[in-house]
């Protein structure tokens, strides 16, 4: 869970390496550094420290040279530390890694190099592996070094004898590749270097990459030149930035209503769900008997909203499963099973291996990914992007919600295929569809309303958060995005549960969050706030429109749509509500302690 950035070419590397470092730092921010091959000694210098990308700029100063690496550190191996930051050198080989080295300490005993190391990470064993291999060929040290390791690398590597040349090798995390007529560019997201090319590649596993002023050469393991597959840059590239938001959680809040409209409005023919241009086989959702949902956190809330509804429309039943424990479980799954992947980067590592297993036991897949060209799209069947840009911040938004826009085609093209719906059914499904995006521009052009609420949860050390039907999974997100960028501790709970133990935990110190949109549970959740009223809670509600009564009190009112497309709404309204409550106790919204945006190690 890192960043990685190189550049060799015909410019100043520093502000270059910099630049693109700050870009990556959601990936990590425990500390940062980079390495440049200045001419005047001679050799590749080194500088890092613990801390942001801010702090590295100003130890700096004016690094020369126009071929370096830079790294930014969400820390794995070793504490957080200036030794254990990145780049690390030992010899005359210098790296950046991403990834985890599962026998860094059986290499270490191999080398002997224990006394020599200055750092406690599996990424300077890899540097002293390959230097111990060096013998004047960069890519058959390279070969021999990683044909060692167990586990998944992104190496960027520099040679004190080569300075105006970097090398890389990937095993599942990621690196990207561009060049234009100032040099060569590569990073750990394409999101650190669109801007010097709208061309770029993927680099294939397993081969290994010398990279110049001049571009790229590939070779796999065995000499054999690669062609890689060039893709093009689909966002706005100049959209990455805060555009006057204090915050990108902020800035991304607010593109919801676009990315949403434009997750939907290119999946619709003739007011039908349209899947043609992504080439996705009809067959995924008619030959299927079940259907298994692998994802991770804020995806995993996704899918679970899926399960609600492929299983109303469509009568198939669906399992969500977290990814992390999905192999380790004996899942039921066979030739019938359609498995459906959720990851915002494409890169979660925990969902990547659980959908390379299901693979293996036979299971069709289809993944919904935000970035092109990512492996879990790569090694799925079939894959629908959500279209929603960039995003930088570490709480997911605008992803999610993309997520969760894209499970609404595939209930309607499942119902449609399959005979649950006829034609004028799927096109009124649709049309209800269609409205989310103006629902969504409602509630946000009355965020202050929601920054009023956020104010009696400033001071809470827990709260609570209760739903019914549709609305439990939408609150397990919304609890989500409060704990990890507030620091409250949220738990949500499907209402009718808390007389079975959690109402013991409810006093007039705990602020409860109350959530109704569905029509037919409206008496039932009514009851439940009068239990938690009863104990003295604080209640905060968010109501649909046409469900306010006199029964209970509305804190703030929710845009009427049908009961099965409130999901986004609410989540939305939630999302706010955890963004004010961070930022008004002047926390880092953006990036939160201890999480990193793309999780590449399990």
């Amino acid at each position: 869970m890192c960043g990685i950035i190189g550049y060799t070419g015909y410019s100043e590397a520093r502000g270059i390496l910099l630049k693109g470092l700050k870009t990556l730092e959601y990936r990590g921010y425990d500390s940062a550094g980079v390495a440049v091959y200045h001419p005047d000694f001679n050799e590749t210098l080194v500088t890092k420290c613990e801390g942001r990308v801010e702090k590295l700029e100003e130890k700096c100063g004016s690094v020369k040279g126009v071929t370096g690496i830079g790294h930014t550190r969400w820390a794995t191996h070793g504490g957080v530390s200036d030794n254990n930051s990145h780049p690390h050198k030992f010899g005359r080989v210098t790296l950046v890694h991403n990834g985890i080295v599962e026998n860094y300490a059986a290499i270490k005993n191999q080398l002997g190099i224990a006394s020599k190391l200055k750092s406690q990470t599996d990424s300077e064993v890899v540097a002293a592996l390959i230097d111990a291999y060096y013998e004047g060929n960069p890519s058959e040290a390279i070969v021999k070094a990683v044909q060692e390791i167990t586990g998944t690398f992104g190496l960027a590597i520099m040679f004190d004898d080569i300075p105006d040349k970097i090398y890389a090798v990937r095993n599942v995390s990621p690196i990207v590749c561009c060049q234009n007529e100032d040099g060569a560019y590569i990073a750990s997201d394409i999101i650190a270097i669109g801007e010097y090319s709208e061309d770029y590649f993927v680099l294939p596993e397993f081969s290994v990459a010398e990279i110049s002023g001049e571009g790229f050469t590939i070779c796999d393991f065995e000499g054999n030149k690669i062609e890689p597959d060039m893709l093009t840059l689909d966002w706005d590239i100049k959209n990455s930035g805060k555009k006057g938001y204090p915050f990108f959680m902020e800035k991304e809040i607010m593109e919801q209503p676009e990315v949403i409209e434009k997750t939907i409005s290119s999946r619709i023919k003739d007011d039908m769900p349209d899947f043609s241009a992504e080439n996705v086989d009809d067959s995924i959702f008619t030959d299927c008997d079940n259907i298994t949902v692998i994802a991770c956190g804020t995806a995993m809330h996704a899918g679970l909203i899926g399960k609600h509804l492929i299983e109303k429309v469509c009568h198939v039943p669906v399992t969500v499963n977290m990814a992390s424990e999905y192999m380790y479980n004996d899942p039921i799954i066979n030739d019938k099973t359609l498995v459906i992947c959720v990851s915002q980067s494409g890169e979660t590592i925990d969902t990547l291996e659980a959908l390379k297993y299901a693979r293996r036991r036979g299971a069709r897949s289809l993944s919904i990914v935000n970035v092109k060209g990512s492996t879990i799209a790569r090694e799925s069947e079939n894959v629908i992007y959500t279209n929603a840009g960039p995003e930088i911040a570490v709480a997911s938004t605008k992803a999610y919600t993309t997520q969760v826009a894209v499970f609404y085609l595939i209930t309607a093209k499942m119902a449609q295929l399959r005979g649950n719906l006829n034609d004028y059914s799927v096109q009124n499904f649709v049309s209800e569809l269609k409205k989310i995006p103006s629902a969504v521009e409602d509630i946000l052009n009355r965020r202050n309303d929601i920054h009023l609420l956020a104010n009696g949860l400033l001071t809470a050390e827990h709260t609570f958060m209760i739903g019914r039907g549709l609305d439990y999974p939408s609150l397990l997100e919304a609890s989500l995005k409060l704990k990890e960028i507030s620091y409250i501790h949220s738990e949500a709970f499907a209402s009718g549960e808390l007389k079975h133990g959690t109402i013991a935990l409810i006093t007039s110190q705990t602020p409860v969050i109350a959530l109704m949109t569905q029509d037919a549970l409206m008496s039932k959740q009514v009851s439940n706030i009068r239990e938690v009223q009863s104990r003295g809670a604080e209640v905060v509600t968010f109501i649909k429109e046409s469900l306010q009564s006199k029964d209970v009190d509305c804190s703030f009112a929710l845009p009427n749509l049908s009961d099965d497309f409130m999901a986004i709404p609410a989540v939305v309204a939630m999302q706010l509500l955890a963004y004010y409550v961070s930022s008004d106790k002047g926390l880092d919204v953006d990036k939160p302690r201890n999480l990193a945006k793309v999780v590449t190690v399990e």
